[in-house]
């Protein structure tokens, strides 16, 4: 019986972890597929030294996302459904960063500034869609209300998102905010430069709406919530704070953060799509 028969991670999905996958396991047979190493000619960082990720030849069923996430605590390999083109994703148009950035961003700090930023330049009639906060930027929302398991929401969205015929990616993360990074994705490149403040959100995010990354685009983003807002206040403030993560989802989308606010208020999934 060799290693793969035994649940050991195969070599090349050793590949993804720093240490070779040391210690690691999986007891779910793959589909077909490879590794993606980033382009050096696109890629950030051109001494990573890894692969980003490790992509399937063909679409997977969501039943296969939910085995791979509940395996995650033992194969360290965080699943994710990745919209079916060739960019960036087979062609390795990614830029991945070590997932020990994230820790020096802050959700309350990065929301400041984009909202300090925009005000800045915005017209005074622009300033309506602010509302009620206006200039002034409310920080991070209060924790959603106790609800579903955040693991069990996240299977559900997994059969939803895979209805689009998506492949599977599989990145070596402790958690799935971290894909955002690891990956390397660049999907709000047109809002911000650097995926590593992003990451650190979608991590707060998951600690508080019980948050999990289920499926990326090109620049898409799609997340399970198993915690939203119940009252319309509430989703006011995390209206504000989906506007400084993804501000044409609402700009472009909602039109306002009262409008959008009307969207979430107890809704188990969050999209996010930049122009």
């Amino acid at each position: 019986m060799d290693d793969c028969e035994r649940g050991r991670l195969s070599p090349v999905l050793g590949q993804l972890f720093t240490d070779g996958g040391e210690g690691r396991r999986l007891g779910i047979e793959l589909p077909a597929g490879d590794v993606v190493w980033p382009d050096p000619g696109y890629a950030r960082l051109l001494t990573y030294g890894r692969p980003a990720f490790w992509l399937s030849d063909t679409t997977v069923p969501g039943e296969l996302w939910a085995a791979l996430r509940a395996e995650h605590p033992h194969s360290g390999l965080w699943p994710v459904l990745l919209e079916d083109s060739v960019q960036p994703w087979s062609a390795g148009q990614v830029a991945p960063d070590a997932a020990t950035e994230i820790d020096n961003y802050h959700t309350a700090a990065f929301m400041a500034e984009v909202w300090a930023d925009w005000i800045e330049k915005a017209h005074p009639d622009q300033l309506e869609i602010l509302d009620p906060f206006g200039t002034r930027c409310p920080g991070p929302a209060a924790p959603g209300p106790p609800g579903a398991d955040p693991d069990a929401v996240a299977d559900w969205y997994a059969g939803i998102v895979a209805e689009r015929r998506t492949p599977l990616g599989l990145v070596a993360v402790e958690r799935g905010a971290d894909a955002l990074a690891v990956m390397g994705w660049q999907g709000a490149l047109n809002h911000n430069e650097w995926m590593v403040p992003l990451a650190a959100v979608v991590r707060s995010w998951e600690d508080r709406f019980g948050a999990r990354l289920v499926g990326m685009g090109f620049n898409t983003l799609d997340l399970s919530v198993a915690a939203p807002p119940r009252t319309m206040e509430h989703a006011l403030h995390v209206a504000a704070e989906h506007w400084t993560f993804c501000p044409d989802s609402v700009v472009y989308g909602a039109g306002s953060l009262i409008d959008y606010a009307e969207q979430i208020v107890g809704g188990n999934a969050w999209s996010f799509w930049w122009d």
